[in-house]
């Protein structure tokens, strides 16, 4: 499951060059890697460059495992310019 975490304003305005931090925590935990699609380096920290900025992707025992770890990387992620949609992976889960 993949939960995108998009810069606010997308996909209308947004800004640019805020710093993301937390990604080791969120890399750390069990069965989630989080892919990086609009981000760069600056001065050593990792900040947004685009509107859908990271892919936390999460794999579990099921749907409702890989969504709990997912949400739980998103929640230490530390980024107060992005947002995520809370819903993602509702249908499934509900089957």
């Amino acid at each position: 499951m993949i939960v995108v975490m998009a810069a606010k304003g997308y996909p209308g305005k947004y800004r640019n060059g805020s710093e993301i931090n937390g990604l080791d925590a969120a890399g750390a935990v069990d069965g989630v890697v989080v892919f990086h699609a609009g981000t760069t380096l600056a001065e050593g920290k990792v900040v947004a460059s685009g509107g859908r900025v990271l892919g936390v992707t999460a794999i579990g025992k099921d749907v409702r495992e890989a969504q709990a770890r997912a949400y739980a990387a998103v929640d230490l992620i530390d980024w107060s310019e992005g947002f995520c949609r809370r819903d993602i992976g509702w249908r499934a889960v509900k089957r």
